[in-house]
């Protein structure tokens, strides 16, 4: 896998000195976080990271690194797998695909 990292607080750690420093979280059809709101054709998914748990299925994440098209705003997104995952629409999932 070309971005793997050993844990996913790890991963966390090494974005924000990357400079992604906002939470994003899905809202359906857009990402936010507080005032921000990001449509799908607004950011671009710069890696993906996968984590699988060991033991427990609900341990399975996906972590994204987005930064907005104008390059102003960088963030993580942290979803879940499978029947845990956040519900969204058509043009979310096939930008976060």
């Amino acid at each position: 896998m070309e971005n793997y990292e050993p844990t996913l607080v790890e991963t966390l750690e090494k974005l924000r000195k990357e400079g992604y420093t906002e939470d994003f979280n899905i809202r359906f059809d857009s990402l936010i976080c507080g005032d921000i709101c990001l449509l799908p054709n607004q950011f671009e998914v710069d890696r993906t990271y996968r984590f699988e748990g060991n033991t427990n299925p609900a341990d399975e994440a996906i972590l994204f690194a987005i930064s907005s098209i104008d390059g102003e705003i960088k963030g993580v997104l942290v979803n879940s797998y499978g029947v845990y995952a956040d519900e969204m629409t058509k043009e979310m999932v096939d930008k976060l695909r």
